[in-house]
């Protein structure tokens, strides 16, 4: 009969496992030095938007920007308030989180977020949507450190 269950892959072919009894202590300590500010986006997700002026509406989903690893839009569905609708809001714009309450606070007032333009999934994100987003928001784009920072890398 073989021995299914001996060799180097006797814990199975998980490399993370700690097989050095000396070792787990370390190991338990670097579980233990986590940041408590850090949030799954999957646990934020259903949090309540508090917009400068009440409630509305919660998060539904992010954007994220894949070549940068960057949370650009937090995608709120205004459900709370009829008729709903699902807008963009940029992670710039949050005043403060509340992971007590679940609370999102965002420093704009209810009507213009609920004035905004509409997001859907299946639409194109492209630029011009983006800077329509920000000129409803009355806000400079984020692309817009992004090309002093490459006009500023240029000259050196």
């Amino acid at each position: 009969m073989p021995m299914y269950w001996s060799g180097p892959y006797l814990w199975g072919a998980n490399t993370n496992i700690v097989h050095d009894p000396k070792m787990w202590g370390k190991s338990l300590e670097r579980e233990n030095s986590w940041d408590p500010h850090l949030r799954s986006t999957v646990a934020v997700c259903g949090y309540d938007i508090q917009a400068s002026d009440s409630e509305i509406g919660h998060v539904e989903d992010f954007v994220i920007d894949y070549e940068t690893w960057t949370i650009r839009y937090l995608v709120i569905d205004t459900q709370n308030w009829l008729p709903g609708k699902e807008v963009l809001i940029s992670p710039q714009w949050i005043e403060r989180v509340s992971w007590d309450l679940s609370k999102v606070f965002i420093n704009l007032n209810r009507d213009l977020i609920n004035q905004a333009p509409e997001y859907s999934p299946e639409a194109l994100l492209n630029r011009e949507y983006e800077a329509a987003i920000f000129k409803h928001y009355h806000r400079p784009g984020y692309w817009v450190d992004e090309v002093i920072s490459e006009e500023h890398s240029s000259l050196k």
